[in-house]
């Protein structure tokens, strides 16, 4: 299972190097059915003793959707479910396992794909986004895809192989900021550039948005690089919705000001985790 997120995050994938290696060779020629099986029994140890991922999703559960303290347990439980499933499913990616899609919005990013200007696309810690780079595949432009840069050696060289066949370039987050001249640069040249829109890399700026009943800080980053450009900004959710079906909405955000454009995508992500209410996975309180 993967690292629970909190107020450390250090956003790499659990298990050594050798044992996610194994589990992509597994895939290769099992059944999903199978490790969800196993996982099944495997989540109550990790709620009693991955404490921390723990409380802040029955603190969501509790404080956003107004769940009794059972009721809260159980949905916990199934976040914790869904997490694993969107691992597995990611690691059966690498395997050669394939999923369908459903697209909700292809002609936004068709249109804007084929247009002459560079746009961002927000990502953020709900569903599978990882698979969007599988799916929404560029033809015109390359689409670069803002990455954590301590994941582990198999991921990254797992997710380079899946990406090279799609246009797909990945850039890491460097500790000197290099990544965002690298972004700019995309941007310039008219490409794609891919960002978390709920999670701030490095920088203190954010904008306070109304999210789930309460205030919450969004990263300023993305949508001041959006109107500083004068770019198209979209945002992509990749909600799974089967064994192996995934459904995918594109929407376009619009704004007169940085902060509209945060409060844009604060109001569809919201709409999303209303609508998919175990797929919400940031395991972290950043509500002020």
């Amino acid at each position: 299972m993967p690292k629970l997120e909190h107020e450390n995050w250090k956003g790499t994938t659990g298990g050594t190097p050798w044992m996610q290696r194994t589990l992509i060779h597994w895939f290769k020629h099992t059944s999903l059915y199978i490790p969800y099986w196993c996982m099944g029994w495997m989540i109550p140890f990790y709620m009693l003793f991955g404490h921390k991922g723990y409380l802040a999703s029955y603190r969501f559960y509790r404080r956003r959707f107004g769940m009794n303290s059972l009721k809260a347990f159980g949905y916990v439980y199934l976040n914790h479910f869904r997490f694993g499933q969107i691992i597995i499913d990611r690691f059966a990616a690498y395997a050669g396992h394939q999923f369908r899609f459903e697209v909700e919005g292809q002609e936004l990013f068709d249109r804007l794909e084929r247009g002459e200007r560079g746009f961002i696309q927000l990502s953020s810690h709900v569903g599978n986004y990882e698979l969007a780079g599988y799916s929404l595949v560029p033809e015109h432009k390359v689409f670069n895809v803002l990455v954590f840069a301590g994941e582990t050696e198999t991921v990254m060289a797992s997710r380079a192989r899946m990406f090279a066949s799609h246009g797909v370039r990945m850039v890491p987050v460097c500790s000197d900021f290099s990544h965002v001249f690298r972004l700019n640069e995309a941007l310039r040249s008219g490409d794609i550039v891919s960002i978390p829109g709920d999670r701030v890399f490095g920088s203190p700026r954010s904008v306070v948005c109304d999210f789930l009943g309460g205030k919450a800080k969004f990263p300023l980053g993305p949508f001041a690089m959006a109107s500083q450009r004068n770019v198209p900004l979209l945002a992509v959710f990749v909600m799974k919705t089967g064994v192996k079906s995934y459904k995918i909405y594109v929407r376009e955000l619009r704004g007169e000001t940085r902060a509209d454009l945060c409060q844009g995508f604060a109001t569809e992500l919201e709409t999303i985790i209303q609508k998919y209410p175990t797929q919400w996975f940031n395991f972290y309180d950043f509500w002020t």
